[in-house]
């Protein structure tokens, strides 16, 4: 697979992921409680993988740096998660999503640009503005207008975590940082972690851990602007799930288009 190839099929994995996970989220009766224990289950999963390839690897570690990261990370997924919640709480998933994965690339790309030096052509620039269409054709209704803010802050939230994380897998092996941050987010989210529902939240684990270390394996070998976009691909698939397997038909086809429109543009943000 060429270099481009690699964290462009990661990325593209880690999206269809992300996206049943949410979907997961959004069906719990408790979205937050239900988020906590799958996180905490996922690193459990996750941790004797990280333990073999640490013995592999000779016992590698990350510098205080790269823990501090992992720390500040699972901190900014802790407002995440309660953002997102709160949003699946208040509208619903076809509406929510897309405008918190879409709010996320354009963000990310200008934070590429601004703090990490990368450039952002012409294309690029179009993408952010096809986003931020998609973003107003995909909001919440009239009834549900709640969901807004809390949709659109889950955007800046996961823009946030984007950046610190880009930092931290330059620090040391890309799935070390990955079990720090999912140790640490796990960490952060246990007081509102409980037994019950634990194949379901085991699947949710899953999903969440292998998504978002695809991720991170995807920016140790590719740029944020690249990564960042790709991995919202998960939007039309929500759009779709939500409107025909959870019944939200009201303004369907405005969701859709707007999913596509969020897809659009992050891929002009990938290929500019």
């Amino acid at each position: 697979m060429s270099v481009i190839g690699l964290p462009v099929g990661l990325a593209l994995c880690a999206a269809l992921c992300h996206a049943a996970w949410n979907v997961h989220i959004k069906s719990a009766e408790d979205p937050l409680r239900f988020a906590a224990s799958a996180v905490a289950l996922g690193t459990l999963l996750a941790t004797p993988v990280a333990g073999g390839l640490w013995l592999a690897s000779g016992r590698p570690d990350l510098p205080p740096a790269g823990w501090s990261l992992a720390v500040l990370s699972g901190g900014v997924e802790l407002a995440y998660f309660h953002a997102l919640a709160d949003g699946y709480r208040r509208g619903d998933v076809s509406s929510v999503y897309p405008v918190a994965r879409g709010t996320a690339p354009a963000l990310a790309a200008l934070v590429g640009v601004g703090v990490l030096g990368e450039r952002l052509l012409p294309l690029q620039a179009a993408g952010v503005a096809v986003v931020v269409a998609g973003i107003w054709l995909s909001r919440p209704l009239a009834r549900s207008r709640r969901a807004l803010v809390p949709a659109i802050l889950t955007g800046v939230l996961i823009a946030a975590y984007q950046a610190v994380d880009t930092v931290g897998v330059s620090l040391g092996p890309w799935w070390l940082y990955a079990w720090a941050v999912f140790a640490c987010r796990s960490v952060w989210l246990l007081p509102w972690a409980r037994l019950g529902g634990l194949r379901r939240a085991l699947a949710g684990g899953a999903l969440t851990t292998c998504s978002y270390g695809m991720v991170l394996a995807a920016l140790s070998i590719a740029p944020l602007a690249l990564v960042a976009p790709l991995r919202e691909a998960g939007v039309v698939v929500v759009g779709l799930w939500g409107v025909y397997r959870m019944g939200e038909r009201d303004s369907a086809v405005l969701k859709l288009v707007g999913a596509t429109a969020v897809l659009a543009g992050v891929g002009l943000l990938a290929v500019g």
